[in-house]
């Protein structure tokens, strides 16, 4: 454990939530069943269930450390206040200046018991007296992101030292992916130059360029740290990378495919920010999160989740499984690739070369008589009517199908081959989702619209809003502004925008007559399920996510 994590941890969080009165003991024994049964961190379940705030598990957090709290979220120092304290000072003490009066400067820090930290700030500081606060680790980082240069001045400074390039470089690129929470990292050969891009909340950013002179010793350097031949240049290769620098870890896989300027690479980044398996992680409403429950918690049954590359849906099944990975539970999956690994979970790569495909691994999960199943993802006729086959006998089956929405993964399976019968039988929920960016809570703000406004750019948009509103009438919406958090896009994180179809006995009758898509949702209409932007448009209204962002993943239906 760190020096700056020695007070953040549930056990000693815990006890400082009850002793200040922050949480009472009835809160705090739900937290820790949740926590346990749901394998997340007690801090997870009460800030997400609203029990306390980030503030206030900061103040509790200096509270033990005997000094007030700084909430560098509402006091977002500027970048001239920064840089007051030089970078290296600023990164080895963790120390940022939060406050400066004529005679005093209030300095915050996520370890205000670091050995040695008043006797080096207060020579940073003389003759004015320094006053020590407390701020959690996250805040700390957003403001030491300040000090960071460009990678392609990074890069210049590597070359010039003549020192370990490529090495110097790869590593540079890595921690910035970590520092900025990219999910992927692209490197794009062209005629000039090298493009490095990130994907930061489902968007790519261009982060440096290299030469194509360096990028051959950096591809290099990359296929040996993914264990992949050097030598081979016109074909492609996948493989993986394990980083751990400075205290930051991650897997990185690695894809590696041949264009006409060189050699295109991927890494997809493994990290603990790109998931959080926790349903409260998700972006999940009350009513969705119990019709997953109550899915899960039956004997048998299929659960479908549909959308395209990189909604999410993987993520969405983790969660559930996390719930139900149990001493006393079975679980078994075949998944390309697997993702993540999940302690007590017994997880099949799918490896074509040595015949282990979806359909051939869950065979022989099935002779081995697990309780639950996880299939990657349903590609064809033999897996279909295999999956369909195990939640028909016994089993619990979790699977993956692209689809664009939750209806029409049933006929898009029954023109795959899968009897309607089979179907009726066996599924119990579908869900189609989509990830939209949310708003970034430091430089979120309000703005006044009038319905006509928004009419005459969507002209759906009047159905999801109370019938009372007058056309005229104004209503609030919300928007980012851009600052150093979120790297002035406006945005940080994102969220869940969710589509459920509960198979009822109707849905069950009307599968049988092997039914079109929008018969299908007529039907699931009228009993109760929302579509993907209506689900999204509450969490417009709730300032959760934008308007704009919500039209860019999400279609008003007609």
């Amino acid at each position: 454990m760190t020096e700056t994590q020695q007070f953040y941890n549930d056990e000693v969080i815990k006890e400082i939530l009850i002793r200040e009165g922050y949480v009472t003991l009835d809160e705090m024994n739900k937290a820790a069943t949740y926590s346990k049964a749901n394998q997340v961190s007690l801090t997870v379940y009460l800030l997400n269930k609203e029990i306390i705030t980030k503030d206030l598990l900061g103040q509790a957090i200096a509270e033990a450390y005997g000094v007030e709290y700084a909430d560098l979220n509402s006091n977002f120092p500027s970048r001239e206040q920064v840089f007051k304290i030089r970078a290296d000072d600023a990164q080895k003490l963790r120390a940022i200046l939060f406050e400066e009066k004529k005679d005093i400067v209030i300095i915050a820090t996520d370890n205000p018991a670091r050995p040695n930290l008043r006797m080096d700030l207060d020579k940073l500081f003389a003759p004015r007296k320094v006053q020590i606060k407390y701020s959690l680790s996250e805040d700390i980082e957003e403001v030491l992101i300040n000090y960071r240069t460009t990678l392609t001045t990074r890069f210049q400074k590597i070359i010039e030292s003549q020192k370990k390039i490529a090495p110097g470089i790869v590593d540079e690129i890595i921690e910035d992916a970590l520092l900025y929470r990219a999910s992927d990292v692209h490197f794009e050969p062209h005629a000039g130059d090298v493009v490095i891009r990130f994907r930061v909340d489902g968007v790519l950013h261009e982060a440096g360029r290299v030469t194509p002179e360096h990028y051959e010793s950096i591809l290099n350097r990359i296929k040996v740290l993914s264990k992949l031949r050097i030598d081979e240049k016109f074909a492609t290769q996948d493989g993986a990378i394990r980083f751990s620098k400075n205290g930051k870890n991650a897997d990185l896989r690695v894809s590696i495919a041949p264009t006409l300027d060189g050699e295109k690479v991927v890494f997809r980044v493994l990290a603990e920010y790109v998931h959080g398996f926790a349903f409260s992680d998700l972006g999940l409403s009350e009513v969705h999160q119990k019709l997953i429950e109550d899915a899960a918690a039956k004997p048998f049954g299929m659960v479908l989740t549909t959308g395209p590359t990189g909604s999410g849906k993987t993520t969405t099944l983790y969660a559930i499984l996390k719930t139900l990975n149990k001493p006393d539970v079975n679980i078994t999956t075949i998944e390309d690739p697997v993702e993540f690994k999940i302690a007590g979970i017994n997880q099949i790569q799918v490896n074509n070369g040595k015949n282990i495909t979806f359909a051939n691994g869950l065979r022989s999960i099935v002779r081995q008589d697990p309780d639950t199943i996880l299939v990657g993802e349903i590609r064809d006729k033999e897996t279909a009517e295999i999956s369909v086959n195990a939640a028909l006998t016994g089993h619990l089956l979790f699977s993956t199908f692209h689809a664009n929405d939750a209806a029409t993964s049933i006929p898009r399976l029954i023109d795959m081959g899968v009897e309607p019968f089979l179907l009726s039988s066996t599924l119990q929920v579908i869900i189609a989702q989509r990830l939209a960016r949310k708003i970034c809570e430091s430089c979120r703000y309000s703005e006044s619209i009038s319905i006509e406004n928004l009419v005459s750019k969507v002209p759906q948009i009047r159905n999801y809003f109370s019938a009372s509103i007058g056309e005229k009438d104004i209503i609030t919406l919300y928007k980012g502004k851009g600052c150093n958090v979120c790297n002035n896009t406006g945005y940080s994180g994102r969220t869940g925008i969710f589509e459920f179809i509960k198979i009822t006995p109707d849905l069950q009758k009307l599968i049988l007559k092997n039914p079109s898509t929008r018969e299908i949702w007529e039907v699931a209409r009228r009993e109760g399920s929302k579509s993907l932007f209506e689900d999204g448009i509450e969490k417009v209204k709730n300032g959760i996510t934008s308007l704009e962002e919500l039209l860019r993943v999400a279609e008003p239906p007609e």
